[in-house]
């Protein structure tokens, strides 16, 4: 089986020499014919300079080639996807497209495979997520994903063909939690961020981690979301990572809002359409999640890190239950 990729980022290049070294043949789609044509002659990739393109990758810019794939792993920023899909509709169709951005769609305020569904309804989607620098997978350090797909036959099948040596996958079923999870963990990375670049201290960031989490909780669970989705690695796991490490580009863009400097335009950050997203999503579900309400402020510029700080502590005192 050729396994197809579209986007060829970080986690895009990172998945196809994983699964090339595994011995899987790779079709790596970028738009970029220029960038295409340079990871042909150099194999190497513009984001992950350090890592070689084994000969078991394909680097493609003929979306022809890519739709020959009957697997397609959309390694896209969360809010391409709903265009590429429904541009390519008719293409897909019948398809497996596994989603591997974490974000909620400005849109329609739903997953990854919601969109999928909507715009190719023969297609059957997945989703990969859970605690992993792209980084780290390419260079076979040894990580941990979950893979959610509603499709039992189909989510077992993808398990066998996506993991390798280095990378063990997880299913579930559940794929709400797991989109949910995923999703989530980006906006509180942000206000961790935030935290520690102001200066506020670790154990300012531990409390906004699991107060944090507990709003993820809340929302999943008026989602129908299954609570042990949430602690695992789609949940629990991906925030652990992503709110203590400087390799994550949410934390890096909270650090930078914290310490009150500008933040490259062209990295893309997930969790400040998602914080807006949630926001949107609490509401109208009667929701509180003022972790993530402040930080969509902070994001839109409405909030300091301060100001945000003091809006969170003068809340009033409640049970920790609630």
């Amino acid at each position: 089986m050729r396994i197809g990729i579209a986007g060829a980022g970080a986690f895009g290049a990172a998945l196809a020499v994983t699964l090339a070294q595994a011995g899987r043949e790779v079709t790596l789609w970028a738009r970029d014919a220029a960038a295409v044509e340079t990871m042909r002659e150099a194999r190497r990739v513009a984001r992950l300079p350090e890592v070689t393109l084994p000969d078991g990758v394909a680097p493609v810019s003929d979306l022809s080639a890519l739709f020959a794939c009957d697997t397609i792993l959309l390694a896209l920023p969360a809010q391409a996807t709903r265009g590429f899909v429904t541009a390519h509709a008719e293409t897909l169709a019948g398809k497996v497209l596994v989603a591997c951005a974490k974000g909620i769609d400005l849109h329609s305020l739903t997953g990854q495979t919601a969109i999928i569904a909507e715009a190719v309804p023969s297609a059957t989607p997945a989703l990969l997520t859970g605690p992993s620098f792209a980084a780290d997978i390419a260079r076979g350090l040894p990580t941990a994903l979950t893979l959610a797909c509603a499709d039992a036959p189909c989510g077992a099948a993808l398990q066998h063909a996506l993991s390798t040596p280095s990378l063990r996958l997880y299913r579930t079923a559940d794929v709400t939690g797991a989109e949910l999870g995923g999703a989530l963990k980006n906006v509180v990375a942000i206000a961790c961020g935030a935290c520690i670049g102001a200066g506020l201290g670790d154990s300012a960031r531990a409390a906004l981690m699991t107060r944090g989490f507990a709003e993820m909780q809340r929302l999943a669970a008026s989602l129908g979301a299954r609570p042990e989705t949430l602690m695992g690695l789609s949940g629990f796991g991906d925030l652990v990572l992503t709110c203590s490490s400087e390799l994550s580009r949410n934390y890096r863009y909270g650090l930078a809002l914290g310490r009150g400097e500008s933040f490259d335009a062209a990295t893309t950050v997930e969790g400040a359409a998602t914080a807006r997203a949630v926001t949107g999503l609490a509401a109208a579900r009667g929701l509180d999640m003022p972790i993530s309400a402040v930080t969509a402020r902070m994001v839109a510029g409405e909030l300091t890190p301060l100001q945000a700080l003091d809006a969170l502590i003068n809340r009033p005192l409640k049970e920790e239950r609630e």
